[in-house]
């Protein structure tokens, strides 16, 4: 009779309930979110048969296949460009699903329940596939699944299995032979994680947006995939962009203090791995094989036996792929071979103020964005050096550099932050016409006329008359990460008539026009090609038309792309994640998510994706 004393001794993979033919093993939930089983003693016979298949106790047993470390290591991404943009990686898994359900068989992997928990799930149906695809990120309940695909392989059917390598091994328990019509995959596991701190995450957003959470994606690439961003929607139309360590979700996984106890002392890290085929993402693979990877994702494939690489041949056509060498994946993917570990987090107490408090409450108290603590004279000098070279880094030895930093920066007028490096990049080439009455508030890094053409002297002109007002204002949602916002040489500014311009984190090309007497705010993640003109006002001019609009307001929302060449005229709102082809002119607003083209500008296509 299966009894847990160390919780560190139980992965949760539910085998030992599956196995029971009495039904005298349940499930309970700790104060953790975790589940273990209980055995009810009068119904217990005392079989031993979820001892038996308990892969806790059998590891010794399990860890065998026919290599005793991978016989190939892959790189890949799907020839599908929507399933690769769809995919946590690069798209294997579901190249070796299309695999199975080609076949006529059966497809295992774990979806999202109503309420974004999570449970494993057989289907046979390929239109299942987009559920199953991408990483979940925390525990889920495989209660029935053994059973399930023991019935399925004694029938004939032909199955793929995919789950963490600690439900795997527990298949191969469960099963107690090997089946030709199975093949199993797992994956690179750092660690499960709570779904009960999952669920509070997921209620602290629906109380910040006021809605109900509707769609989450773990790794949104919208921003790029080593951003790491979470994409969240909800019911009222709002969305979250959590970008890498800004998501107070992914800071607290950071800390180990979310994943279960067996993680900490997991035993199915290293090799021979107890899957046919491993897969991952393959960090790294821009030092390996950059014809594979534009930041959209690449997937790791370790083929573990005969029958992955039997199984691989029958779908590598679905994929571009190359054979890389086995030590180019260690380095980033520490967890192939080595468990976490334990959080530095007092575990006991995070999980007590978790349970009587918000997830809000625990964040702020365990892992804050921004620590409030005080600061070691050592850390400061570290990061008067770090500011220190950054400005170096841009400015290089140019005297008229340094005048212009010193002048744009700490003038009467100018709101900047040295020590956080908010402040305004400037080159040799930077011009300034900017009235003593002229308000200019930096809440970002701003590098202003970047030029990487040696020898090149196009000047990057700013003029802003009296009463008016220049914003740079920070903003997770950028595919540059941490970078400042990047404007490059020949650009021309101007703020007139006490106009107000707002610019976000992003980046702009040669020759950037703005023109803007009343206001124009540019979002977050917006990209600007060459030349390129925004104004919210065409001068003093006067067209006897009920639809001309001399001046008014531009508003360009979040990850914009404004192409080569195009024009944003007075009036124009464009929503977000929208995509204005080069040399259109946009005259009216263009809705969130559509691709607008032409002169004068119409939608061509809705509802787009794009990095």
């Amino acid at each position: 009779m299966i009894q847990i004393t160390d919780k560190t001794k139980c992965c949760g993979c539910n085998a030992c309930g599956d196995i029971c033919p009495h039904d005298a093993i349940t499930f309970k939930t700790d104060i953790e979110g975790f589940w273990y089983p209980e055995v009810d003693k009068n119904k217990c016979v005392e079989c031993g048969l979820c001892e038996k298949v308990c892969p806790e106790l059998h590891i010794a047993e399990l860890k065998k296949n026919d290599y005793p470390k991978p016989s190939h290591t892959i790189a890949a991404i799907n020839k599908n460009m929507r399933i690769r943009w769809d995919s946590t990686s690069g798209g294997a898994f579901s190249a070796l699903a299309e695999g199975m359900y080609g076949q006529g068989g059966y497809v295992s992997g774990a979806i999202y329940n109503e309420d974004f928990s999570v449970r494993n799930y057989v289907s046979g149906n390929p239109e299942d596939l987009a559920k199953l695809r991408s990483s979940k990120y925390l525990q889920s309940k495989a209660e029935g699944l053994y059973k399930e695909i023991r019935t399925l392989l004694k029938n004939g059917e032909k199955v793929l299995a995919c789950g963490t390598p600690c439900q795997m091994a527990a298949l191969r328990s469960f099963l107690m032979k090997d089946y030709d019509n199975l093949i199993i995959v797992d994956f690179i596991c750092r660690g499960v994680n709570s779904p009960k701190v999952y669920r509070k995450y997921l209620d602290s957003l629906e109380r910040k947006y006021g809605g109900k959470v509707v769609y989450v994606k773990a790794k949104n690439k919208e921003l790029g995939w080593r951003n790491l961003t979470r994409k969240v929607v909800f019911d009222n139309g709002a969305v979250y962009y959590g970008v890498s360590m800004v998501d107070d979700f992914r800071r607290g996984y950071h800390t180990n203090v979310y994943c279960r106890p067996s993680c900490y002392a997991c035993q199915y890290k290293g090799f021979p791995r107890m899957a046919d085929i491993t897969i991952a993402d393959y960090w790294g693979i821009e030092k390996v094989d950059r014809n594979l990877d534009n930041n959209i994702g690449t997937s790791m494939i370790l083929l573990n036996s005969r029958k992955g690489e039997a199984y691989f041949e029958l779908i590598k056509d679905r994929l571009e792929w190359e054979e890389t060498p086995f030590e180019s994946i260690l380095p980033g993917n520490i967890a192939l071979t080595k468990p976490i570990e334990a959080a530095k987090i007092d575990r006991e107490s995070f999980f007590k103020d978790l349970d009587s408090g918000t997830f809000d409450q625990v964040t702020e108290k365990y892992f804050p964005l921004e620590s409030g603590g005080r600061v070691s004279m050592k850390e400061n000098l570290k990061r008067l050096l770090k500011r220190a070279y950054t400005i170096y880094r841009y400015l290089g030895f140019s005297i008229r550099a340094y005048k212009n930093f010193v002048y744009i920066n700490f003038r009467k007028n100018t709101e900047s932050d040295v020590r956080k490096g908010n402040v305004i990049y400037t080159m040799r080439s930077s011009v300034f016409d900017v009235h003593p009455t002229a308000r200019i508030i930096v809440k970002a890094p701003f590098l202003y006329g970047n030029n990487p053409v040696k020898g090149l002297r196009i000047p990057t002109c700013l003029r802003m008359e009296s009463g008016t007002t220049l914003e740079i204002h920070d903003g997770p949602l950028t595919r540059y990460g941490t970078g400042p916002y990047n404007l490059r040489y020949g650009a021309y500014i101007e703020v007139v008539n006490g106009g107000r311009l707002v610019i976000g984190q992003g980046a702009a090309n040669v020759g950037l026009t703005i023109m803007c007497a009343k206001e124009v705010t540019i979002g977050n993640g917006v990209r600007i090609g060459r030349n390129v003109s925004i104004r919210d006002w065409n001068g003093p001019h006067v067209m006897i038309n009920d639809h001309y609009r001399n001046h008014a307001p531009v508003h360009i929302g979040d990850h914009v792309w404004l192409c080569t060449g195009c024009t944003i005229m007075p009036g124009v709102t464009i929503g977000e994640g929208a995509v204005v082809a080069a040399n259109a002119t946009v005259t009216r607003d263009v809705p969130p998510r559509s691709l607008v083209g032409g002169s004068p500008a119409k939608v061509l296509k809705e509802n787009i994706e794009w990095y």
